[in-house]
């Protein structure tokens, strides 16, 4: 049994065009947050301590074997070992820290089954491929979201942007000019398998309403692979506006989100929309360097609890 501490990390990841569409087979493009990650150590116990878990943020500790089926943090480490050949291995303490907000739609969950995954590979002297990390992140997905797009588990575990269609292998996206974010917490938890649900319903009860919906989605979000591949980021702020208004169609947009997206537009922001879940969680706005930190002042003035300044390249 190894005795040395490992540890590993994975960022946080953020949609930038194509929620909710996504899980209906159109594009959807997301890039990692590394400017909030998940971290996970992995150590020896005293013999016969077996596998603990301990989720620090959570104020957790508890043993492997005492977690019930539907534990994600137990899933992901039982799955794991499974694929490593390790299910015998006992006497680990596995300890998570994150410094990602739960439920605001920044792949909390996605992010600490990832580095949990590395975490053991790694205290094993196992290699894992980005993809087998992937495919073994997308259980717990299933977990936390329901009917998962699959997208999270992708960004995540390749660690790089990406144009994501459900089913196909992941593209990587070219940057063609590196360009700001500004990201803003409403402060309100949502669940993404709430609102996954709730589109579901509203798409089976009136289809051709929704795949129209979802068509336009998928049209944005290829005009925006053309402009971040181009350069031409300036005219992504337009296709945020446009995205916003079809997830604002969707019914997963809040009073929270509008006034955070009104508010950034008003303080000079290019464009603004919701990401991930919607019905709270976080807002994006696409800034310039100039304007960042007059559009984040003013997030915060309007209620913001938490405004990440980011910058993809």
């Amino acid at each position: 049994m190894p005795e040395r501490k490992s540890v590993a990390t994975a960022p946080g990841k953020v949609i930038l065009f194509g929620e909710h569409a996504v899980v209906y087979g159109r594009p959807a493009i997301a890039v990692p947050l590394w400017d909030r990650q998940a971290t996970a150590t992995v150590e020896g116990a005293q013999p016969g301590e077996g596998i603990t878990l301990v989720a620090e943020d959570l104020g957790r500790r508890y043993r492997l074997t005492e977690a019930p089926d539907d534990d994600p943090l137990a899933l992901i480490v039982r799955c794991t070992l499974q694929a490593l050949s390790l299910s015998s291995v006992s006497d680990l303490i596995l300890t998570i820290r994150s410094t990602i907000p739960v439920a605001s739609g920044l792949g909390s969950g996605a992010a600490v089954s990832a580095a949990l995954v590395r975490g053991l590979a790694a205290h094993f002297g196992r290699v894992l491929s980005s993809q087998q990390v992937s495919e073994l992140v997308y259980q717990t997905e299933v977990l936390h979201h329901g009917t998962p797009s699959g997208i999270d588990n992708t960004v995540v575990a390749f660690e790089q942007p990406v144009y994501f269609v459900k089913g196909q292998p992941p593209q990587h996206l070219q940057v063609g000019g590196s360009f700001h974010l500004l990201i803003a917490d409403t402060g309100v938890s949502s669940p993404t398998r709430v609102a996954v649900a709730d589109v579901r319903r509203g798409w089976e009860a009136s289809r051709p309403r929704y795949e129209r919906l979802f068509d336009a989605v998928g049209q944005i979000t290829d005009e925006a692979r053309r402009a971040i591949e181009s350069g031409k980021c300036g005219s992504l702020g337009p296709l945020m506006d446009r995205n916003q208004g079809l997830l604002g169609e969707m019914g997963v947009s809040s009073p929270e989100l509008e006034r955070l997206i009104l508010t950034a537009h008003t303080a000079g922001a290019v464009g603004a929309k919701l990401s991930g879940a919607g019905r709270g969680g976080n807002m994006i706005a696409l800034v310039t360097q100039a304007t960042a930190e007059g559009v984040a002042n003013a997030l915060r003035r309007a209620g913001a609890k938490d405004v990440i300044m980011t910058c993809v390249d």
